[in-house]
C-alpha cells in the first residue's frame, strides 16, 4: 500500500457542515484523546516519516503494523493481532510478518523516532512545547499498565530527550493506554472486534461498514455481525437504536474512568493543556500529517 494512495483515499475533507457524533460525551478524557490524537499518529501519516520507513522496505501498512508493534518489542505475530483487537487478524499476522522480513525491530524504532521527531518538530517550528510535555509525562508515571499491552510496552522505553520528542512520546502514550482500556472495556461487554468497529463507527456519525472494512473485515463478516447487533435490539436498520446508544455510551463512560489517573494528574491546566493540543493536532492537519476528516479524528 503506497503512501500516495494512502493520501488520496484519506485524505478527503468532511463533508460541509458534517460533525462527528454531536451527541458525544465531553468528558475530560475525551477531550484529551481528540486533542492529542494528530500528534501522537504523526508517525504514521507523516509523509518524511514514510518515506524514512519506506527505505527500510516498508510501505504505509507494515510501516504501520511494524511500528505499533515495535512499541511491545519483537512479539509474536498472534500477540500483535490480539493486542490490535480491531483488526482482521490474518491481514495483521500477515503484513507483521512481511514487515519483519524487510526490516530488524531496532532498525524501524531508530527510523520511526528520529524521522517523527524531526517531522513534528518542522510542523511545530518555533513553538515551545515544554510545560505541556512535562505535564503530560508527569500525568502518565501514575498510570496503570495492567492489561494495556501497548501502553505498557510503550511505556517501558526509553523518553527522548528534547521537547518535540517528549511531547510525541506522551501523546503516543495516552493514545496506546487509552485504546488498550477502550478494548477491555469492549471485551468486557462481550462484543467481538467487527461489533466494537460497528457501534464505533455509527456512534462516531460514520456510515454503517464504511470504517469497519478498513480494518480488513469481509463484506459477509461485517452483514453477519450487523445482524447479530439487530436481533440484539442495538441496531434499527444502518443505525443505532436507543439501547445501543446506551451501550455505546456507557462503554465510553466506563472508558474515560480508567483513564481518570491521567486526566486528574493534569490538574488545574487541564484546560490550558487540551487547548495548546488542539492548536498543534490543527496545525499537523493543515500540514497534511493527519486526514483532515473529523471522523477519522474521533474514531482513531
Amino acid at each position: 500500500m503506497h503512501y500516495d494512495d494512502v493520501i488520496a483515499a484519506m485524505f478527503e475533507p468532511s463533508p460541509d457542515g458534517a460533525m462527528a457524533a454531536p451527541t458525544r460525551p465531553d468528558s475530560p478524557a475525551r477531550r484529551l484523546r481528540d486533542a492529542i490524537e494528530p500528534i501522537a499518529m504523526h508517525s504514521v501519516w507523516s509523509r518524511s516519516v514514510n518515506e524514512a520507513q519506506a527505505t527500510l522496505g516498508l510501505d504505509f501498512m507494515t510501516g504501520y503494523v511494524m511500528g505499533r508493534a515495535s512499541l511491545m518489542g519483537r512479539p509474536e505475530a498472534g500477540v500483535v493481532s490480539a493486542a490490535f483487537a480491531v483488526f482482521e487478524p490474518n491481514l495483521v499476522e500477515g503484513v507483521y510478518n512481511a514487515a519483519r522480513q524487510a526490516c530488524d525491530r531496532d532498525e524501524l524504532w531508530a527510523v520511526r523516532t528520529s524521522s517523527t521527531i524531526a517531522s513534528l518538530t518542522d510542523v511545530l517550528s518555533g513553538i515551545d512545547v515544554t510545560s505541556v510535555a512535562d505535564a503530560l509525562h508527569d500525568s502518565l508515571m501514575s498510570a496503570p499498565a495492567i492489561g494495556r499491552p501497548l501502553f505498557g510496552g510503550l511505556v517501558s522505553q526509553r523518553w527522548p530527550t528534547g521537547p518535540i520528542g517528549r511531547l510525541w512520546r506522551a501523546c503516543e502514550l495516552i493514545r496506546e493506554h487509552r485504546g488498550d482500556s477502550h478494548i477491555l472495556v469492549c471485551a468486557a461487554s462481550g462484543l467481538t472486534a467487527v461489533q466494537m468497529n460497528i457501534l464505533n463507527e455509527l456512534w462516531v456519525g460514520m456510515p454503517l461498514g464504511s470504517y469497519t472494512s478498513t480494518r480488513g473485515w469481509g463484506p459477509d463478516i461485517i452483514d453477519t455481525a450487523t445482524e447479530t447487533l439487530r436481533i440484539a435490539g442495538w441496531l434499527e436498520g444502518d443505525q443505532l437504536t436507543d439501547t445501543g446508544r446506551t451501550l455505546r455510551d456507557t462503554i465510553e463512560n466506563t472508558t474515560d474512568r480508567l483513564e481518570e489517573s491521567i486526566t486528574a494528574s493534569i490538574g488545574d491546566g487541564f484546560d490550558e493543556v487540551v487547548a495548546a493540543l488542539e492548536h498543534w493536532s490543527q496545525l499537523c492537519i493543515e500540514a497534511k500529517a493527519f486526514p483532515p476528516s473529523v471522523f477519522k479524528r474521533a474514531a482513531g
